[in-house]
């Protein structure tokens, strides 16, 4: 079997109702991909769902960072797109590989939250401008990453939050990203939840505490617990 060009890795917990359909598409869209999927303990039917329509289901304790890195371990793809199992590329294969002959080291897409309201649109946009001046992205943005690059810059640090920001800063002080301007469809499940603006406040307020030094674990209990 030749080697794939490229492999999604997604890193599930609990997506029971996402993955199976995430998978559907990307075997659609992407008919050479390598689908790799890596399960941090589901107590639901994600496994049994993934487990037929994914090239490789791998377990992992859990925490996306030990997931990813896990994948990115065994994963044979030449260039490594880690997904999160709520989103959808809006590249399609022939855009991808265009992309892909610029030989990039690593990369992101552009975002856009699902939904109509236009507070997402808004959100989107800001995010989209931000990833663009900063050169950091986040896990939403469909983060990708030459295997060999990122084994010569050690994987994601297996914290607990952060860990999407923590490489690209690595990634950014020495090598220039390439965007993808069709922008990944991410679910806003986590403002539909929270709130719009609560949810915004939140965000500035981790990344924020992220620069200052606060601890990865410290942020991911304000995150997850509010405390």
């Amino acid at each position: 079997m030749p080697t794939p060009r490229y492999s999604f890795v997604i890193p599930v917990l609990n997506e029971a109702g996402h993955i199976a359909g995430l998978l559907t598409t990307l075997r659609q869209r992407f008919p050479s991909a390598e689908l790799v999927v890596v399960d941090g303990g589901s107590d639901d039917l994600t496994v049994q769902r993934a487990t037929p329509l994914c090239d490789r289901l791998l377990h992992s304790p859990p925490g996306r960072a030990l997931q990813m890195n896990r994948g990115a371990r065994e994963a044979a793809g030449e260039y490594l797109f880690f997904l999160h199992a709520d989103s959808i590329p809006g590249v399609d294969a022939t855009r991808l590989a265009a992309y892909l002959e610029r030989k990039p080291l690593w990369g992101f897409c552009r975002v856009q939250l699902s939904g109509d309201s236009w507070a997402f649109r808004v959100i989107s946009n800001c995010i989209n401008w931000r990833s663009r001046l900063t050169r950091v992205s986040t896990g939403d943005q469909m983060q990708f990453v030459s295997r060999k690059c990122l084994r010569c810059f050690g994987g994601f640090d297996e914290i607990p939050l952060m860990e999407d920001v923590a490489l690209s800063k690595r990634l950014r002080r020495e090598l220039s990203p390439l965007i993808i301007a069709e922008p990944v469809l991410t679910s806003s499940r986590r403002w539909q939840e929270k709130g719009v603006v609560k949810t915004v406040l939140q965000m500035w307020a981790l990344r924020l505490g992220f620069a200052l030094g606060v601890s990865p674990a410290r942020l991911r209990r304000i995150y997850y617990d509010g405390r």
